[in-house]
């Protein structure tokens, strides 16, 4: 990979083509239950390379404003959360959710200046346990995007977040590569055998996948193949949809609801988002029959801390070796390390904060590795080049995909034989 695109894809700091790009859509940052209290305690938060400061006010509105009073740079996470607005310490000057001064007490009292003082805020919206931000240029911001495992009734859909120590690239491309599953992710406990006719017993009678890769209006799509039976193939049919969202295929193509999202905070640190129906995993469920613990999942959370890294760190972490068991690599699975998500989240991180892609030797597994790298590319370029924002900042509805694994006969079409399965349940639009 050249250095210069390296470099591009990786930096998403203010200013950066990447960053830019990140800053045309809606971007997760908080559950909702991170701020569970109007005039509650302020929270700091790291969002594409800027320190932020996030709170609810009386009206139970969320306000995400610059980490830095306009008076004279004082933090605002010092500040105090009340009537409508969160006030500075230091003079006292408050400011409401949209950035607008409401009150200089420590100026006379006939002065209009505090009219005229407006600090970093960028609009916030709520949905379906989760805080959305716009950082972008707009004054009008455009829909949040339709996905499915975000529009989904009270009590049926669930979100977890975990940081990740690394560069945003890694964590996704990481995502989209389908063969590792069956390495990284194998149990190998002789008494362990997968179903017949389940996805995971298709899988280890063969660890080579061959691949077809398309690029979409929403990104990229590919379809991994390999033999079930004489007469059909076992497909693992996976999304990556800009900028930063990905759909994994373990479950049933057409029954299974989950997106990902791998959200920069810096160039060194991501926070993984995992949104879903409650119940993905199916009958046929790549991980049918597996041990619980060896099972994806979060796994155990270190206590939350103010920092601005301090919010969703794992148990297992590179300081313990993510709780590498050598007996149990020896006995039990691939890696002994607990957790299909510790497993992943050990072997990014692995690789350093930022790792130097001119070393890498890509071979055809890495099809779709290659595909979103361009994707991410071509559209940041457009976007630096000529303005050009990619369809899915106004359509909505261009998000409305599933993913999953088929047995499919082998001598269709697995495109045009999955594209019913592949629609999401249709939601109206909603801010």
């Amino acid at each position: 990979m050249l250095k210069e695109d390296n470099e591009l894809l990786i930096r998403v700091g203010p200013g950066t083509p990447m960053g830019e790009l990140m800053r045309q859509y809606w971007i997760p940052t908080l559950m909702s239950a991170e701020l569970p209290a109007t005039d509650g305690a302020p929270l700091r938060v790291r969002l594409l390379g800027e320190d932020l400061i996030a709170f609810r006010d009386r009206e139970g509105r969320v306000g995400l404003l610059g980490n830095h009073c306009p008076h004279r740079g004082a933090s605002l996470f010092f500040g105090r959360n009340e009537e409508s607005g969160l006030r500075c310490v230091y003079h006292g000057w408050k400011f409401d959710v949209t950035g607008q001064c409401m009150d200089m007490p420590s100026e006379p009292a006939e002065s209009n200046f505090k009219h005229k003082i407006r600090t970093t805020a960028y609009p916030c919206r709520e949905r379906g346990g989760i805080i959305w931000s716009d950082l972008g240029p707009r004054s009008n911001p455009p829909l949040l995007p339709n996905l499915e495992a975000n529009l989904l009734p009270d009590g049926v859909g669930d979100v977890w977040t975990a940081l990740r120590e690394c560069n945003w690239a890694q964590g996704i491309e990481g995502e989209i590569d389908t063969s590792h599953f069956g390495f990284l992710h194998a149990i190998t406990d002789p008494a362990y055998e997968p179903p017949p006719g389940s996805f995971e017993y298709y899988m280890n009678r063969n660890r080579a996948p061959r691949y077809s890769v398309l690029d979409t209006e929403y990104g990229a799509m590919y379809g991994a193949y390999r033999p079930a039976e004489e007469d059909s193939y076992y497909w693992r049919i996976a999304q990556f949809l800009l900028p930063f969202f990905t759909m994994i295929p373990t479950g049933v193509i057409g029954q299974q609801v989950v997106v990902r999202a791998w959200v920069p905070l810096d160039d060194e640190h991501t926070m993984f988002w995992n949104l879903s129906a409650r119940d993905i995993r199916q009958a046929t469920s790549t991980l049918v029959g597996r041990p619980p613990e060896l099972i994806a999942g979060r796994g155990e959370v270190l206590p939350n801390t103010s920092d601005w890294l301090g919010r969703w760190r794992l148990a297992g972490n590179k300081s313990n070796d993510y709780l590498l068991d050598r007996e149990r690599q020896r006995t039990v699975s691939f890696t002994g390390i607990p957790g299909v998500h510790l497993q992943d989240q050990a072997i990014t991180e692995s690789m350093g904060p930022i790792y130097d892609r001119s070393r890498e030797h890509l071979g055809t597994s890495d099809a779709m590795v290659i595909k979103v790298r361009q994707c991410l590319l071509n559209a940041a370029k457009a976007l630096r080049d000529y303005g050009t924002v990619p369809p899915t900042v106004d359509h909505p509805e261009l998000y409305e995909q599933r993913s999953g694994g088929a047995i499919l006969p082998r001598d269709v079409d697995w495109v045009e034989a999955t594209r019913e399965a592949r629609t999401a349940a249709r939601f109206p639009p909603r801010h």
